[in-house]
């Protein structure tokens, strides 16, 4: 598992590569809930995709040519993520195909 670096801000978008494959995440934050959007190679993966505490993220995409998942996880209890406590309560962890 490697975690990904999020800055305690409602909406971010970043470009990391993660095991050989480009990927660009969009995080952003409606209402009470964190949403994410995952593109690999110019294509949506997810779009819009609610996060909750220690839920796989991609679920039913593996189709989709990505190896590999993301979840965010509560450091500190079983809260959904919320933007204010990204990077440090709340992290986003990729878990590698082999995981």
């Amino acid at each position: 598992m490697l975690r990904i670096p999020l800055q305690a801000v409602p909406n971010q978008t970043l470009a990391v590569t993660l095991a050989r494959q480009p990927v660009q995440l969009a995080v952003r934050q409606n209402g009470g809930s964190l949403y994410i959007d995952v593109m690999h190679n110019g294509l949506y993966i997810v779009r819009t995709r609610i996060c909750r505490n220690r839920q796989r993220l991609l679920l039913d995409a593996g189709y989709r040519g990505f190896a590999g998942d993301f979840m965010f996880v509560d450091t500190q209890g079983s809260d959904d993520p919320q933007y204010a406590g990204l990077g440090v309560r709340y992290q986003l962890l990729y878990i590698g195909a082999d995981e």
